[in-house]
């Protein structure tokens, strides 16, 4: 067989590793040579895109191969078909040239590209004067990549893409499709092995589950109403204002009638003014990037760039997060590039080799949760991850992204035993190149978004985690992580662990409490009671509280009381609010039928009036995260289980947060108190309004030399503010 017998055998078989060298348009000396596959044509006549005959082709080959020469210089053609007395038209893709240009080449090259969702994935454009979607994937390794779709009846043959050999991209503009276009990349392997049809990496949109293909969309709205907002928190230290929490995971927080998950629109109805009600100035989404299996609660993503089809089209999240900020909530996501599932259809071996992934699962395999880690020192991917938190923030105009599980990402040897894991060059434990990667990530951020807010969830004691992510000395290994804030899982667990314990035995865990107050100012802190406290067999909440039912929720109002007046930032769970009974599960609304009740309702009208109180006070959060913001009053009667603290902050009243953890009421208690005269009772979480049993102060103490004869409810915390 001849070699260019061979060679169209292979171009119609979609085999040909470079099907634009011999199908499209070719300028030559006696005019513009074409050559393009018909399926079912048995004529073809050539036009120009603005619809000037050109010429008929010959069919030079029963499998629809037509060719012929045209005048006129090389340009994208269309072609007038026939076949049995019917006619259609077809565009043809490979007589189009390349949308990526050299430029691009060389920031991708360089991993230095921040716009690359504006490049690769599926994008609806005008190209050469026609209308079509320009794809784009990453596979250098792959010996043929072709777009397959309900626009090609899935058949790879159709629509190989073009390879850029310098930087491993494929990509093709395909004419004359639009939007809501299911498709997948169908991946040859280096090895000649057919991989499982690939989801986007880059894709905006995705079927429904169980389903799993990508789908060409427009990401976000081109009509925002946020300008205010933004404006906001672009010119204010995010340290020094007010910032309380609401965690919600999407699938279940309400459901609508059918059981069925509320869409984008119905869920801003109903969830913002709920929010904004309650006082907090922040919701946080557990991911809402595209995820397979809905236990995973969206920590297991397959989709980056795509907002969850569970919840309706890419379009209404972004109404949700302009509506949310147009009633002055910022919007928050979870974020989870610590790791990242085998589902085939995925970035597992994507290219048929450990492209995202490490090929050695000593380093690219979670024990924990069965998953694979990302190559952070693959420039690629860490480009990849670092354009995907640029993208929330540009496109969805997300206000910031809370960073799941970083403390897998610092350690090489995180959950693994010995000889599990591969050390660094130098043998240490410290993932170097993740710890690069999460620097480049909040620089990258904080440059291009002023007013952007990163969080980590970080549970050791990495030095450095909220200090600005500046060069370290010459020769020194940079160890500061540049986030905003750090989830304080220390306070969490300690004063959960005290609130557990019968009040007869917390005379004996004090520290439970004071050791937080130790290494409170070490971080930007963020006080979390989040979703991970409420599941897998941990109980609600309420559960946790000792005690019968009474103590089990003035337990419950005296923590939340004590927690809104601690330094940090706020975080609650959703449910939390209303002290919802059962653990939550994802598979249910939240049992709002709770609120009927008046124990639990009064849980809410106080974090609602927390929330409130916290906002309007600038002595409860314009020092959150400095030191000189607290100072003890009673630090070590351990006896009565009373902890006694000044929140303070320049040209504000100081506000005392007292804490009476046993179920004795105490009149008379000595407390100090630095400021001579009135001080005003603001907060009271034994007041009968929250559900409890209505002792107090009558509203106001009066200091005198250094001290105040104070009445502390019995398990409640009361905040007494200067009156002058």
């Amino acid at each position: 067989m001849k070699p260019a017998q061979a060679a169209i055998d292979a171009l119609l078989q979609g085999s040909h590793a470079d099907p634009f060298s011999m199908l499209g348009v070719h300028g030559g000396p006696e005019g513009t040579f074409v050559r393009a596959i018909l399926p079912g044509a048995e004529t073809a006549e050539a036009f120009t895109i603005a619809g000037q005959s050109l010429g008929c082709l010959d069919k030079v080959d029963e499998r629809c191969l037509f060719e012929g020469i045209v005048p006129g210089a090389p340009q994208p053609l269309r072609y007038r078909c026939s076949a049995q007395g019917h006619d259609w038209i077809h565009t043809d893709a490979y007589s189009f040239g390349p949308v990526l240009g050299p430029l691009d080449d060389l920031l991708i090259a360089q991993g230095s590209h921040y716009r690359l969702f504006d490049k690769l994935g599926a994008h609806v454009i005008e190209h050469q004067g026609a209308k079509g979607v320009h794809f784009a994937v990453w596979a250098p390794n792959a010996r043929i990549v072709s777009v397959v779709g309900d626009f090609n009846d899935w058949d790879p043959a159709r629509h190989v893409m073009r390879r850029r050999a310098d930087i491993g991209v494929w990509e093709i503009f395909v004419p004359d499709i639009r939007d809501y276009r299911a498709y997948k990349f169908h991946i040859v392997g280096p090895d000649g092995q057919v991989q499982p049809l690939k989801a986007d990496p880059f894709a905006f949109m995705t079927e429904v589950r169980p389903r799993t293909a990508s789908i060409t969309a427009r990401p976000a709205k081109p009509d925002w109403g946020d300008d205010a907002h933004r404006e906001h928190w672009a010119g204010v230290d995010a340290r020094r204002v007010p910032v309380s929490i609401y965690e919600v995971h999407a699938g279940s927080w309400q459901r609508d009638r059918w059981n069925w998950y509320l869409n984008w629109d119905d869920m801003a109805d109903q969830l913002i003014p709920y929010v904004v009600d309650m006082g907090f100035t922040h919701i946080e989404f557990m991911p809402i990037s595209e995820y397979p299996y809905d236990p995973s609660w969206g920590y297991q993503a397959t989709g980056l760039f795509a907002p969850s089809s569970r919840f309706g089209e890419p379009a209404g999240f972004a109404r949700f997060v302009d509506g949310a900020h147009r009633a002055g909530l910022g919007v928050l996501l979870d974020w989870v590039p610590a790791h990242f599932p085998t589902d085939e259809h995925g970035l597992v071996r994507f290219d048929g080799t450990a492209l995202y992934e490490h090929e050695d699962p000593r380093q690219g395999f979670h024990p924990d949760w069965n998953t694979l880690i990302y190559n952070f020192g693959r420039k690629e991917v860490a480009s990849f991850l670092v354009n995907n938190a640029l993208f929330w923030a540009e496109r969805y105009h997300v206000d910031g992204l809370r960073v799941d599980a970083v403390a897998s990402m610092l350690y090489r040897d995180y959950s693994r035993k010995a000889g599990e894991w591969i050390a660094n060059e130098a043998g240490g434990r410290e993932n170097w190149e993740a710890v690069d990667f999460l620097r480049s990530v909040n620089k990258a951020l904080y440059a291009a978004h002023p007013g952007i807010m990163t969080v980590a969830e970080e549970s050791t004691a990495w030095p450095g985690v909220t200090v600005p992510a500046h060069d370290a000395a010459e020769g020194e290994r940079p160890t500061a992580l540049g986030f905003g804030f750090k989830w304080n899982m220390g306070f969490m667990h300690d004063t959960l662990r005290y609130m557990q314990r019968d009040c007869v035995h917390r005379a004996h865990h004090h520290d439970d409490i004071t050791f937080g107050l130790m290494y409170a100012f070490t971080e930007n802190y963020v006080l979390p009671l989040s979703h991970d406290e409420v599941v897998h067999g941990k109980g609600s909440m309420l559960s946790k509280m000792s005690g019968d039912d009474w103590q089990q929720f003035a337990n419950l109002r005296a923590y939340y009381a004590m927690m809104w007046g601690y330094p940090g930032k706020k975080l609650l769970f959703m449910g939390q609010e209303f002290a919802q009974r059962r653990e939550w599960s994802e598979e249910r609304a939240l049992d709002w039928e709770l609120r009927d009740a008046p124990a639990h309702e009064g849980v809410r009208n106080l974090v609602r009036d927390l929330n409130r109180l916290y906002r309007a006070k600038p002595a409860l959060h314009a020092r959150d995260c400095e030191g000189e913001g607290f100072e003890w009053l009673v630090v070590d009667d351990a006896a009565n289980s009373v902890f006694a603290w000044l929140r303070k902050a320049p040209d504000a009243r100081p506000v005392a947060v007292i804490s009476n953890m046993t179920p004795t009421m105490r009149t008379s208690y000595q407390l100090p108190l630095p400021c001579e005269g009135k001080w005003n009772e603001i907060m009271n979480s034994d007041s009968v309004y929250y559900g409890g049993s209505g002792k107090g102060n009558l509203g106001q103490v009066t200091a005198k030399d250094g001290m105040a004869m104070v009445t502390l409810p019995p398990l409640a915390t009361v905040m007494l503010e200067f009156a002058g």
